[in-house]
C-alpha cells in the first residue's frame, strides 16, 4: 500500500468486480474508500470462491484496505444515511442503477460539486455482465479451435472497466480542482468492451475486409507464435515479437538453414516481416514442431532464457500460487490477517515506486465494522444517535446479519 491519495475519501456502494476493483486500486495508493453494504452483506458478500468457514475469498480480496459501513437499504432512513455520506465526502463510485435514490442529479442538489463515478452495463442501463458483453462484442468466436463458442474464465471487460473508473474518478477530480466544478462519469461495460476492440485495430479489420478472423487455437494472430510440446511432453508457448529474437531463436534451435531453404523456394525473407512468419506458419510450425519435439523443456528453457526468447510452459494457477518468484518473493504480496481466518499471500498495490516504502496489505473489513466510526466523524451524529440507528436495525456492527 502507497500513501499517494492520502487525504482522498470515496464512498463506494457497489458489487461484483468491477465497481469495487476501483475501489480496491483507489485503496491501495491511500485513499480512505468507504464502502457501504446492506447489513448482512450485499449480493457479492457470499460470492465464490469461499473458505473452509463459508467466508468469500473473492470478497476479503477486492475489498482490502477498505471501510465498512452497514446499512439497511431496504428503508428510507438507512437510504438517506447513505446519500448523506456521498454528500458529505463528495466522491463516489457505484454500480447502483442510475436512476433512483442514488441518481447524481438528486445527490448533487445539496453538493454541486460532487463527483459520481457509475459502472454500468449497457449504456442506456440494461443490465450486463462481464461475461455477456464478452460474447456481445465477438471474442469467444475467436476464442479457440471452433465451431463452438469458447469462454474464458477471466473477468477482463470487468477488471479493464474497474481499472479506468479509479483512472476517471482521478480525472475528474483534476478538472474540480481546476474549475470548481462536479459531475457524474458514466462508464459501460460495453463501451469500454467495443472501445478496446477498436482500440486494439479489430473493428476496423473485420470492417474493411467484411469478414470474421478465422480461429486459429493456441497461434498468435499476425506474428510467429504457438503452442509446442518438448521431448519430455511438457507444452510450452513461444511468441516472438521482435526480430532480434526471432534471429535468436533460429539460432537457438540451430535452424538458421533450414529457414533459409524455405525463404528461397518461396522468394521471402522472414527476418524483418512478423506478417510474413505468420502468412508461412504452414510451412514453419513443422520445423519448429520437430527441433522443439527433439529436446527436453529443461534443456529448451534455460537456452531461450540465455538468448531472450518469450516462452512460458503451461501450468496450473496453483503451481503458479507455488512459484517464488511470482508469489513468494514478489513484493507486492504481503502478509495480513483475514476475516475468513484463512493465511495465504495478500496482494497489495501493483505498481512500484522507487524510493517510496511499500507498505503492508491491509485486510477487509468485516461488514460494518466502521460503521460507528464513519457516522460519527463524517456524519458528526452522536453516540446516543447511532445507538438508536443501531437498536432500530437501520445501521448495521460487526458481523450482523450473517
Amino acid at each position: 500500500m502507497y500513501d499517494l491519495l492520502n487525504g482522498l475519501s470515496v464512498v463506494e456502494a457497489s458489487s461484483f468486480v468491477a465497481s469495487p476493483t476501483a475501489g480496491l486500486y483507489c485503496a491501495q495508493m491511500g485513499a480512505e474508500v468507504i464502502r457501504v453494504d446492506q447489513i448482512g452483506g450485499g449480493p457479492d458478500f457470499k460470492r465464490w470462491p469461499l473458505g473452509p468457514s463459508g467466508d468469500s475469498l473473492y470478497w476479503e480480496n477486492l475489498n482490502r484496505a477498505k471501510k465498512s459501513v452497514a446499512l439497511d437499504l431496504g428503508k428510507q432512513e438507512g437510504r438517506e444515511l447513505l446519500q448523506a455520506l456521498v454528500r458529505a465526502t463528495g466522491q463516489f463510485i457505484t454500480n447502483f442503477p442510475a436512476e433512483g435514490f442514488l441518481a447524481h442529479d438528486l445527490l448533487a442538489r445539496e453538493r454541486a460539486d460532487l463527483i459520481t463515478v457509475r459502472v454500468m452495463g449497457w449504456a442506456d442501463g440494461s443490465p450486463a455482465l462481464d461475461y455477456t458483453v464478452n460474447n456481445a462484442v465477438g471474442y469467444p468466436m475467436l476464442t479457440g479451435p471452433g465451431p463452438e463458442p469458447v469462454n474464458h474464465v477471466l473477468p477482463a471487460w470487468d477488471l479493464l472497466t474497474g481499472a479506468y473508473a479509479a483512472f476517471a474518478l482521478l480525472a475528474a477530480l483534476r478538472r474540480r480542482d481546476a474549475t470548481g466544478t462536479g459531475g457524474e462519469v458514466r462508464l459501460p461495460l460495453s463501451d469500454v468492451a467495443i472501445g478496446t476492440v477498436a482500440n486494439l485495430g479489430s473493428l476496423a479489420e473485420v470492417l474493411v475486409g467484411g469478414q470474421n478472423r478465422p480461429r486459429m487455437g493456441n497461434t498468435v494472430y499476425g506474428l510467429f507464435g504457438r503452442d509446442f510440446v518438448t521431448a519430455d511432453g511438457v507444452r510450452t508457448m513461444i511468441v516472438v515479437v521482435t526480430h532480434r529474437q526471432w534471429a535468436n531463436l533460429l539460432k537457438t534451435l540451430g535452424m538458421e538453414e533450414a529457414v533459409a531453404a524455405i525463404e528461397a523456394a518461396r522468394g521471402v525473407s522472414f527476418a524483418k516481416d512478423d506478417g510474413l512468419r505468420f502468412d508461412h506458419r504452414d510451412a514453419l510450425f513443422p520445423l519448429f514442431e520437430a527441433a522443439i519435439g527433439a529436446r527436453s523443456h529443461a534443456d529448451l528453457a534455460a537456452a531461450f532464457d540465455a538468448a531472450g526468447i518469450v516462452h512460458s510452459a503451461y501450468r496450473t494457477m496453483l503451481d503458479a500460487a507455488r512459484d517464488p518468484a511470482l508469489v513468494d518473493g514478489n513484493p507486492i504480496f504481503g502478509a495480513s490477517t483475514n476475516p475468513s481466518g484463512c493465511a495465504y499471500p495478500a496482494a497489495g498495490a501493483f505498481a512500484t515506486l522507487p524510493g517510496l516504502e511499500r507498505g503492508e496489505p491491509r485486510p477487509a473489513p468485516l461488514n460494518g465494522q466502521h460503521s460507528e466510526e464513519v457516522l460519527s466523524t463524517r456524519l458528526k451524529l452522536s453516540s446516543g444517535e447511532i445507538a438508536r440507528l443501531i437498536d432500530t436495525g437501520i445501521v448495521g456492527v460487526g458481523r450482523t446479519g450473517e
